[in-house]
């Protein structure tokens, strides 16, 4: 046995993560789908006094069952459906990586199949080998909607525990509609359809949440994260609704005392602050629809984004694209189907760098 003994399938693998460069070689830094606008300064200051507040108290381990923290995010998720959401369907972590590792923990594992459709998030497949599920994908249409019958009938053929489908798909922006949702739902069974809603803020008017969709579904899971549209990445706060046997569940695989004191007392005083921090969501929105719109002007494809990211191509060498953008200042993210790139909607000033990059890039490959 090899020195360190990590499991075979481990072996010669490199830890995910996107580029990360020095700001003071690339000050426009668009890669990794962040709110460019930080928490407010009320906001900043009321994270401040209530993690002194918990600074008190960490000599005590905090509530494992973050109650408050519970009803809180209920109480924001209950926007997006009349039925509303209370406390005992949510379950949070650091991060929705961890909650969606938690969900391959308690539902996946040997002899079981999670299951997504490409392209699609990195690092689902990540969780699954983790999880020591196994990763089946199927494939989107061209233009990366869903086929429902092609989904449908790849779910009743293999059966997963799992399913994850992003909406507001990561990296091509594209999201559900809810009769695909229900019907996936359907075909799955018993199994989760995991609707992962990172970046379900962003989406346009007229999409609706999948979470209006949970007193229908038993099996349905609604993730969320304060990392995008809170501005709250550096936090580590992701968090789902489901019914609560779900919940339930996922206690089992928990790690003890899992989100800190100081990662609850920061979401709660976010939540507090819920309507100024989101409300730069509108100004994204319009600046990613006008960076369709330039992008499609240059004779790019571009996918139709209801997030805060724009994926666009098709180029020969998109890694000389993306190296002319980084001589420029400019770092955005190679990413998705060969031939395309995956820019991160940022300030009017960031965008506009952006698009003098790219259209110095276009002109002079070289």
């Amino acid at each position: 046995m090899a020195f360190p003994p990590i499991r075979e399938e481990l072996r010669g693998l490199t830890p995910y993560g996107a580029p990360q460069l020095p700001l003071d070689r690339v000050p426009v830094q668009l890669n990794v789908n962040e709110n460019p606008y930080g928490p407010s300064s009320a906001c900043v200051a009321d994270i401040a006094e209530s993690v002194a507040a918990a600074a008190l108290t960490l000599n005590r381990y905090p509530d494992r069952e973050f109650v408050a923290l519970r009803t809180a995010l209920a109480a924001y998720l209950s926007r997006d459906t009349e039925a509303g959401v209370t406390p005992d369907q949510v379950w949070a972590a650091n991060g929705s990586n961890e909650v969606m590792l938690q969900i391959l923990q308690a539902f996946g594992g040997p002899g079981r199949v999670a299951l997504s459709f490409a392209p699609t998030y990195s690092m689902y497949p990540e969780y699954a080998r983790d999880a020591m599920t196994e990763w089946v994908v199927g494939h989107r249409a061209e233009d990366f909607s869903l086929d429902h019958e092609l989904a449908r009938d790849l779910i009743e053929e293999r059966r997963p525990s799992v399913v994850l489908l992003p909406s507001p798909n990561n990296p091509t922006g594209t999201a559900l509609p809810p009769e695909a949702v229900s019907l996936l739902c359907e075909a799955a069974g018993n199994g989760l359809v995991v609707v992962d809603e990172a970046y379900g803020e962003f989406r346009r008017a007229g999409t609706p949440s999948a979470l209006a969709l949970l007193p229908r579904h038993r099996n349905l899971v609604v993730t969320r994260t304060m990392s995008k549209a809170f501005a709250l990445a550096g936090a580590r706060l992701g968090y789902l609704a489901a019914d609560p046997a779900i919940c339930d569940a996922i206690r089992v695989v928990r790690l003890p005392y899992h989100l800190s004191a100081v990662t609850q007392a920061t979401a709660l005083a976010a939540l507090r602050h819920g309507p100024e921090l989101l409300s730069r969501v509108d100004d994204l929105r319009a600046e990613r629809d006008a960076t369709v719109t330039w992008l499609r002007a240059q004779g790019l494809d571009v996918a139709d984004s209801d997030a805060n990211f724009v994926l666009f191509g098709i180029f020969p060498d998109r890694h000389a694209v993306w190296e002319g953008l980084v001589e420029r200042g400019v770092l955005i993210r190679e990413t998705g189907p060969d031939g395309w790139l995956r820019v991160s909607i940022g300030t009017p000033q960031e965008m506009g760098s952006f698009r003098q990059a790219l259209t110095q890039v276009m002109e002079d490959p070289s």
